[in-house]
């Protein structure tokens, strides 16, 4: 019989700050969309700044460029893209959270989000278009979930506030559904929705699981 782990409040409590540091700052967009629109990521700008910088001809404001592969990740276009993601976020970053506890949590939230964007650079490198969102790195623990799910036998979790334990299978399913979505997305160019970012997250946090991160805690006894 295969039993749920504890909630780890410490991992819970971290990933509640998070999300509430980004509803802040999407409250920030709305107060001042002219300032926060310079962490918005462009492929061109950033393709520019990178040039600039490999050259040895860089500016500060090319360095600051180099920061949107990041700050994006923070921001969202409207309330239901906050809401979605964020969604997401507490579901797959809570799970990764509770298996691999906060500091994993963290540099995993950045890792891919990080990474995420360069996918994003790479698919859409003549883009003038600014891409922003969470996506990349709700995607990166998805990946990381799965990761986690191939190469261990993980106990059934539970995901506040539903009552009852989720089978792994499951979570598994969902994220491998997602993961697909974006392909199709990709393949048929699908407007709109920077799936190089969601590729690239998923993909590395698929790698991170897999290769480096150690065995959920519940598992080390």
């Amino acid at each position: 019989m295969t039993i749920a782990y504890p909630v780890k409040n410490t991992s819970q409590r971290t990933l509640l700050g998070l999300i509430i540091f980004i509803n802040f700052i999407f409250i920030g967009q709305i107060v001042s969309p002219v300032f926060f629109s310079k962490g918005e990521f462009v492929p061109t700008k950033f393709e520019a700044a990178w040039q600039a910088i490999s050259a040895g001809k860089s500016a500060p404001t090319d360095w600051l460029e180099l920061t949107t592969l990041y700050s994006a990740a923070l921001l969202h276009g409207s309330v239901s893209h906050l809401l979605f993601n964020m969604l997401f976020l507490w579901v797959f970053a809570g799970l990764v959270g509770e298996l691999l506890g906060v500091r994993w949590l963290l540099a995993i939230f950045s890792i891919t989000a990080v990474v995420g964007y360069l996918g994003d650079a790479i698919l859409r490198a003549d883009s003038n278009i600014p891409a922003l969102g969470a996506s990349g790195a709700v995607m990166g623990f998805e990946g990381a979930y799965l990761g986690l799910a191939v190469r261990w036998s993980l106990p059934w979790p539970h995901i506040w506030p539903i009552a009852y334990a989720i089978p792994p299978l499951n979570l598994v399913i969902l994220a491998v559904v997602g993961f697909g979505i974006d392909i199709s997305g990709t393949i048929n160019g699908y407007g709109g929705i920077a799936y190089g970012a969601h590729l690239g997250g998923f993909i590395s946090g698929l790698f991170l699981t897999s290769f480096i991160t150690p065995a959920p805690i519940p598992l080390r006894n």
